[in-house]
């Protein structure tokens, strides 16, 4: 039996304002895939839906017709209770800024996901939470606050939250955009190698091409149109 990818899009489409003189059809039939363990790049240009592919995919919105399957659950079949559900236990997202919360430490920040699904985390999550912590060297950083680690640090907590639940996708929204070259080639780096050693599927928007061209696969976005990009043809190769 072939793999289920672990995200999917059928005719993806989404429009807003509908049958109005500002209605405005952004995505346009959009079909993709990711697997277990895979790191995919999607690219395009500031308003080619980016963004709002990244937001469905996540349930944080929804497609005005088509498909989007989350490890072979159609997100549109879901309630509002049930996609709340679908989002903490199945999809992890790491943004931009970090949004960690300053008043918490870096472990109660890794933690945040498990404590808003179960109330408070038991021993196994406090574990797995340090386990993952150690993995991307802030070992010696459980105990700080958000505001007395560096950029580069509170990234790679950001990336542990994400992975606290044990998602099965993780949606990474220009995750290194707010970090120095060398502390986003880290980031990046930590990204992927997480990415083979737990299964978990990455889906990075970005726009740095050098990173892009790092990923197993390119989707690039053009007028809400979905192409695959292999080899990256006209990309760095280091």
């Amino acid at each position: 039996m072939a793999e289920r990818p672990i995200v999917q899009t059928i005719a993806l489409r989404k429009t807003y304002n509908p049958g109005t003189s500002k209605e405005v059809e952004v995505l346009h039939g959009v079909e993709m895939q990711a697997f277990a363990g895979e790191f995919v790049a999607i690219i395009g240009q500031s308003g080619s839906g980016k963004s709002t592919l990244l937001n469905i995919l996540g349930a944080l919105d929804t497609p005005t017709s088509g498909q989007v399957l989350i490890d072979g659950i159609d997100s549109a079949t879901l309630s509002s209770d049930q996609l709340a559900s679908l989002r903490g236990t199945k999809i992890g997202f790491v943004f931009q800024f970090h949004h960690l919360l300053e008043e918490f430490t870096c472990l109660e920040n890794a933690l945040m996901p498990v404590s808003i699904q179960k109330g408070a985390p038991e021993k196994d999550d406090i574990a797995y939470a340090k386990k993952l912590l150690t993995r991307v060297g802030l070992e010696s950083q459980m105990n700080k606050r958000a505001n007395q680690m560096s950029g580069g640090q509170q990234q790679r907590n950001a990336i542990v939250r994400a992975l606290c639940n044990k998602p099965k996708l993780v949606l990474a929204d220009e995750p290194t955009g707010n970090l120095d070259s060398h502390s986003g080639a880290e980031v990046f780096a930590l990204m992927r190698e997480i990415a083979k050693e737990t299964g978990v599927a990455f889906l990075m928007v970005t726009h740095d091409d050098r990173l892009a061209a790092a990923a197993d696969r390119i989707l690039r976005i053009e007028d809400g149109l979905m192409t695959e990009i292999i080899p990256p043809s006209g990309y760095p190769t280091k």
